[in-house]
């Protein structure tokens, strides 16, 4: 798992069929802190995540694992919020 933040919604009119009903969310990796530290990519929420939310996200088999039905083509999936982080001894987020 890794540590992700919601940065922005990416909507597809046109997809592969088993995404469709499917929330699709931008999100970028983020450190322990919850400051962005990486390029955007496409994530799929199977929890109702909601904007600037600081996640977990799994990615490749995993991903598809974390589906319902394990069948969608998913290559990143939000697998929890984070109410808080506690890095090296320290509190270093909180919701």
């Amino acid at each position: 798992m890794k540590i992700a933040k919601v940065v922005g919604v990416a909507v597809s009119t046109v997809k592969e069929p088993r995404l469709e009903g499917c929330k699709l969310l931008l999100v970028s990796d983020a450190d322990p802190t919850g400051k962005v530290i990486g390029d955007p990519y496409i994530a799929m929420d199977i929890v109702g995540v909601g904007p600037d939310e600081l996640v977990m996200i799994v990615e490749g088999s995993t991903a598809r694992m974390a589906c319902s039905d394990g069948e969608k083509p998913a290559d990143v999936v939000i697998v929890g919020v984070l109410d808080s982080l506690k890095y090296n001894g320290k509190t270093t987020f909180r919701k």
